[in-house]
């Protein structure tokens, strides 16, 4: 900024006044011309005085012909003082040009200084500022540990209190406890009689319920055997385990819980044998039939009314086949169904093959 301030109040003059110098000696010299051409040309025409006026001519253009040439050689010697001063002002300039140089770095160095001097104290602020957070963080975490072993003798004094407190309620409950203990004892002398009692009665259970599963397994493999022989040859129900599997797409249309004609048909020759087996099993076994309902895994169509999900679908199948067996005869208490939905498939697979496979019912009978 300062530089440019400098620069823009230098000025040179010089120029400006030989030009002005040179013009006015030329107007000079032009005026003496016009006004001896006058006078000179008025003179010679007037007839009273023009031999003497033609002499004084002479004189007088000899005067201003050696006033021509003394102005002649003023004008030289002007120009040569102009040019001396012109060098001297010239010479002046540049060691004026040198000193703003250095007073231009100097100022420019003393700038330099001041942004440095400037900087650091900038950085200088900041280390101070941050030094004063530590301090600050010091004092909070001192103010904090005060407190804390303010609380901590507290709580000690707080805890010897209660710790005397209840070392005098421990011993009255220890008195209480042994007073217990003593009655227990007193009383786990007659446990100990109704346990040998209660316990020969559980063992005579387990061997009844042994005894009893072992009856029933016989009446399962005969019953898989029984349906099997009264469906004949049908390729829709398959053995698995302790119970059959009728396939869900012999039984119902695709996605509806109403029995086709040849479902119905299958479950009427599964029902017979279920009624002959009330009257095969004794009447001290409890029995049922379970009807559990499976699907795939493919979502329920969105707008469906008939049932929310595959969950639902599959209980309303299983509901279905039960009420269809009853209509053949089949006592209601023999009966259970339930629905599981996709939650058990057979098959992991997503082909067409695995899910009509996992579309199914299965029966087993069992004890409750």
């Amino acid at each position: 900024m300062l530089n440019r301030y400098f620069n823009s109040n230098k000025t040179n003059t010089w120029p400006a006044f030989v030009d002005l110098f040179s013009n006015l000696v030329i107007i000079l010299i032009f005026l003496l011309i016009v006004f001896v051409f006058l006078w000179t040309t008025t003179s010679v025409f007037n007839k009273r005085t023009g031999v003497q006026t033609i002499a004084e001519l002479k004189q007088a253009n000899a005067e201003q012909s050696e006033k021509i040439r003394q102005m002649t050689a003023d004008e030289a010697e002007a120009m040569r003082l102009l040019i001396q001063a012109r060098a001297r002002l010239e010479s002046a300039q540049t060691d004026l040009d040198n000193k703003d140089l250095s007073i231009i770095d100097l100022i420019t160095a003393y700038e330099n200084k001041v942004n440095e001097l400037q900087t650091r104290d900038e950085e200088t602020a900041a280390q101070m500022a941050e030094l004063r957070e530590q301090l600050n963080q010091a004092l909070t975490a001192k103010q904090q540990l005060t407190e804390l072993e303010k609380q901590r003798a507290e709580l000690e004094s707080k805890m010897s209190e209660q710790m005397a407190t209840q070392s005098a309620e421990y011993m009255a409950e220890l008195k209480k406890l042994n007073a217990a203990l003593a009655a227990a004892e007193e009383s786990a002398k007659d446990q100990e009689a109704k346990y040998i009692e209660m316990s020969t009665r559980l063992n005579k259970a387990l061997a009844d319920k042994v005894a009893e599963l072992n009856e029933m397994k016989q009446y399962q493999s005969e019953f898989y055997r029984a349906v099997k022989q009264a469906l004949g040859t049908s390729n829709s129900v398959q053995t698995d385990g302790d119970r059959f599997v009728v396939s869900s797409d012999i039984l119902f249309p695709t996605g509806s819980y109403k029995l086709s004609a040849e479902g119905k048909n299958q479950l009427r020759m599964i029902s017979n044998v279920i009624k002959d087996f009330e009257s095969k099993i004794p009447s001290n076994i409890d029995w049922i039939v379970r009807v559990d309902g499976h699907t795939d895994k493919m979502p329920v169509v969105p707008g469906n009314r008939a049932y929310r999900d595959n969950m639902q679908l599959s209980l309303l199948r299983a509901t279905a086949v039960a009420n269809e067996l009853i209509n053949y005869g089949v006592s209601p208490r023999r009966l259970i169904p339930s629905g599981f939905g996709d939650l058990h498939p057979i098959e992991l697979g997503t082909d067409r093959e695995s899910m009509q496979r996992n579309r199914r019912i299965e029966l087993q009978l069992t004890n409750k």
